[in-house]
């Protein structure tokens, strides 16, 4: 399954970062991440808001760096919300 498939999120993993700052919403997603791997969740959304942009650059530098993800995007319906495939 790929991203571009994904409609409806309500059943998927979520990670909620409102409130975090860079570092903890870093550790978070990483976290996280590790966290799937061992659910066998190939797909998940973290939600880190529009405001300034500070938590969206946050989880696109931290996904980017990550090896386990395969791919990431804006979710179409919510410009708050990342979707997150990684490698099982």
């Amino acid at each position: 399954m790929t991203l571009d498939n994904v409609v409806l999120i309500d059943h998927l993993p979520k990670l909620d970062l409102h409130g975090h700052d860079r570092e903890t919403a870093r550790v978070s997603i990483q976290e996280f991440i590790e966290d799937n791997v061992k659910l066998k969740n190939e797909i998940f959304i973290i939600i880190h808001g529009i405001g300034t942009g500070v938590l969206r650059k946050t989880t696109s530098d931290t996904l980017r760096k990550n090896k386990r993800v395969l791919e990431f995007k804006t979710y179409y319906y919510n410009q708050g919300c990342t979707l997150v495939r990684i490698k099982l």
